[in-house]
């Protein structure tokens, strides 16, 4: 980790054009606004959650196990994390405020644990308080098991909804044919529970003998991308396919997403998994890509700053490095946009609390888009 930091902003300005068609039916997007990409804080390696605090700084959380505070140019590193296994996928992930931060002060983390009897580790969820550059009060609220040593699909994201239970994702730890189906076990999931931990007595299967009473949804791969949306308060999740087939869906109780059942994608060997694109019981996606654009990190505009994009759905893509513009009707992606085509790995968008999109790229660091 590097421990100083250039005090100078980087330009780059983009331009863009529109995105090549992957599905049928989603049409090209022409060119919507210019704007320019602003390397706000350079100097950093795999930046996998951002939050905005109170007072303008932003914590960073890199999968290496670093917790970043950046404030006018300053970078300090937080102490007091969990134990964070690292391996492949797995490391420090997501990082989320409570709805109520200004008055419990409260932090969610989302990370890889060793904590269990087996070898390796699987995706965990904490809470902390930050008292200067040190966390407190630290509680593990959510720990999956068992362990293991594959080193992919930990997921995981992290968001609240508008009555405030807390909503996150663990992938299938490439176990495809044995946790995404089965609600008895951790893994291809989505959860939910109260901000303490605590398990909601309306989850699906919190009466289902032998089941996780956590899990909300099931037959998930990957989920690295959710965000709640600003009018309907749904939570929607976008998540990785196999070699195509990445998926946007929306968070529905107790809800079957299909994986590895049906997929509109294909083994990395290019042999089929299914020939079953839908079945009776299980979800179809509101959006698909083919090829997979490898998505990570999702964020609805709800800003005036960018003209034409409000209520779209930003999302980053990591095999082809771009950041990715879904315009909306309703639950229907209508144009797709191509946006810092070539920056590199997009791991995460936000939208801070300035309004601007803020952009976390791999090996490079955090990009601010500054409307011209």
């Amino acid at each position: 980790m590097r421990n100083s930091i250039v005090h100078l902003c980087f330009f780059v300005v983009m331009t863009f054009a529109s995105c090549a068609q992957n599905e049928s039916n989603t049409a090209e997007a022409p060119a919507s606004t210019s704007f320019t990409a602003a390397l706000v804080v350079p100097g950093l390696d795999i930046p996998w959650g951002m939050a905005f605090l109170p007072d303008g700084s932003l914590l960073i959380t890199e999968k290496s196990g670093s917790l970043i505070r950046f404030n006018d140019g300053e970078r300090t590193e937080i102490q007091g994390l969990p134990p964070i296994y690292v391996r492949g996928q797995g490391g420090l992930l997501d990082i989320e405020l409570h709805p109520n931060y200004d008055q419990n002060g409260w932090i969610y983390l989302s990370y890889a644990s060793e904590e269990g009897e087996e070898k390796g580790g699987h995706t965990a969820i904490a809470r902390a308080r930050l008292s200067g550059n040190q966390l407190t009060d630290l509680q593990v609220l959510y720990k999956a098991a068992p362990n293991t040593t594959a080193g992919q699909h930990f997921g995981s994201r992290l968001e609240f909804d508008e009555a405030g239970y807390l909503y996150f994702t663990i992938g299938e730890r490439g176990e495809r044919d044995v946790n995404p189906q089965d609600p008895g076990r951790d893994g291809g999931k989505v959860y939910r529970i109260h901000d303490d931990g605590r398990i909601p007595a309306d989850n699906p299967f919190v009466n289902t003998a032998g089941a996780r009473p956590a899990i909300y949804t099931y037959g998930n791969r990957n989920p690295q991308g959710m965000a709640k949306h600003p009018e309907t308060g749904e939570i929607w999740i976008h998540e990785h396919g196999p070699r195509g087939g990445d998926e946007i869906n929306i968070v529905k109780k107790g809800a079957n997403y299909g994986w590895p059942v049906v997929t509109y994608g294909i083994n990395y060997s290019g042999t089929s998994i299914t020939d079953e694109t839908e079945r009776e019981g299980m979800e179809q996606p509101i959006h698909y890509w083919v090829p997979s654009i490898a998505p990570s990190g999702m964020c609805f505009v709800t800003s005036e700053n960018y003209p034409g994009w409000k209520g779209s759905l930003l999302v980053g893509s990591l095999s082809f490095q771009y950041l990715e513009r879904l315009q909306m009707e309703g639950t229907r992606v209508v144009k797709r946009e191509r946006l810092m085509d070539g920056i590199g790995r997009v791991r995460n968008v936000r939208q801070g609390p300035d309004g601007l999109i803020y952009v976390a790229v791999e090996g490079k660091g955090i990009y601010r888009l500054n409307p011209e």
